[in-house]
């Protein structure tokens, strides 16, 4: 039976470069057929009004742990049905089931679950694979990870963890470690990101890696070392060979708290917006009211001021906001233009994790996964593969 063809009408389309009125996406099934003038919608087409709301790409989240008390890193069926559906919620179509530092084991764990969960199509945003953020990270710039599960890429561990290849897109790692060349150029091969965070190394350790293959680093500012003095030279950390670099993409935490609108703009100047993405970083803290504790592996924290925090304040432990809240953040506080914002949030992501062919833009031949939103950028509908998954109701 021929599936009947959609015309999404009545509202602003988001699209890569801008936002477009008098427009309407046509959709049949599973797939974006086309984009016309709304006098040209095909007769007989079914119509979703939008009531002058906007069309964006369904959001994806590079970075993310969790939601309403729930951890990908709990590696169970129920944590990851949780997460996804939150998610969905916010017009978020597709995550990265992302590790912290935790114990070998339980990173193994998470990512046979993830593995399971990938194609699952279950009401909820889709896991399009996982990334494993530590345990190669640099003590100096652990910040709220695990300290006590720490290591480095040349103890053994990463032949245990590239089992699991196929369901890794993303990895990070500090990328002065020792065998961080070798983990990167392993990474390459079998077509995972290797992506560079929590280090304490200098432009020269970055620019090493990135001659083997690295070509992305994560939150930008949070866990990066920064220029220090050797003598009279000045010696530029990872923050500023991410920010100098004309290749590697990077993400910001947009929550507004990790971030003042002034960095928010610095990156976008120094990345632009086709290499920035903006990540959630949520912890399972995200979606709990201000006081509640949660756990992520063996740590604890607290949700404090509208973040995660560790319980004695002195470093945040990943945001408790989702991308609906960061794309108001960057457009509201940053003055990000909305297409800019969304295309951080859908398409570069996209395009990091080689799936800019299926998704991220509201194109002819990608994948239907389409967000609805209000005019103040609240979420009101999700769609996966041209099928609703969330709709705001009465009791939403």
């Amino acid at each position: 039976m021929s599936q009947s063809l959609v015309a999404w009408v009545g509202g602003r389309l988001v699209l890569p470069h801008a936002v477009v009125e008098g427009r309407a996406l046509l959709t049949r099934g599973p797939r974006i057929v086309g984009v016309v003038r709304q006098g040209e919608v095909p007769e007989g087409a079914r119509r979703e009004e939008l009531g002058g709301g906007y069309l964006l790409p369904g959001l994806i989240d590079l970075h993310t742990h969790g939601a309403l008390g729930r951890s990908f890193l709990d590696g169970d069926d129920d944590a990851f049905r949780v997460i996804l559906a939150e998610q969905a919620r916010r017009g978020v179509t597709g995550v990265l089931a992302t590790t912290s530092t935790a114990p070998f084991p339980d990173i193994l764990r998470a990512l046979q679950t993830t593995r399971r969960w990938m194609g699952v199509e279950e009401g909820g945003a889709r896991v399009l694979g996982a990334h494993v953020e530590g345990p190669y990270f640099a003590a100096a710039q652990v910040g709220a990870q695990d300290p006590a599960n720490l290591r480095t890429p040349d103890d053994g561990s990463v032949d245990e963890l590239l089992e699991h290849a196929a369901a890794i897109r993303v990895v990070s790692f500090a990328p002065e470690l020792p065998g961080a060349l070798e983990l990167t150029e392993r990474l390459v091969e079998r077509g995972i990101v290797a992506a560079g965070g929590h280090s304490n190394g200098t432009d020269a350790d970055v620019m090493r890696c990135v001659e083997r293959g690295l070509s992305h680093v994560i939150h930008l500012w949070s866990g990066m070392s920064t220029t220090y003095r050797r003598g009279p030279w000045r010696v530029p950390g990872i923050l500023e060979a991410s920010l100098a670099s004309d290749t590697l993409t990077g993400e910001v935490i947009a929550d507004g708290k990790h971030l003042p609108p002034t960095l928010l703009r610095l990156a976008r100047r120094a990345l632009g917006p086709e290499r920035l993405c903006v990540v959630s970083d949520a912890t399972s803290g995200a979606g709990l009211p201000e006081g509640s504790e949660f756990t992520m592996g063996e740590m604890r924290y607290v949700v404090r001021d509208g973040v995660g925090m560790m319980p004695d304040g002195t470093a945040f432990a990943g945001s408790s906001t989702l991308l609906d809240g960061m794309l108001r953040v960057l457009t509201a506080d940053a003055g990000f233009p909305l297409h800019e914002a969304v295309r951080m949030a859908s398409l570069n992501p996209a395009t990091v994790i080689g799936l800019d062919g299926a998704k991220g833009s509201l194109e002819p031949g990608k994948d239907a996964d389409l967000a609805v939103y209000s005019p103040a950028l609240e979420p009101l509908r999700t769609v996966i593969a041209g099928r609703t998954v969330w709709r705001r109701d009465a009791r939403s």
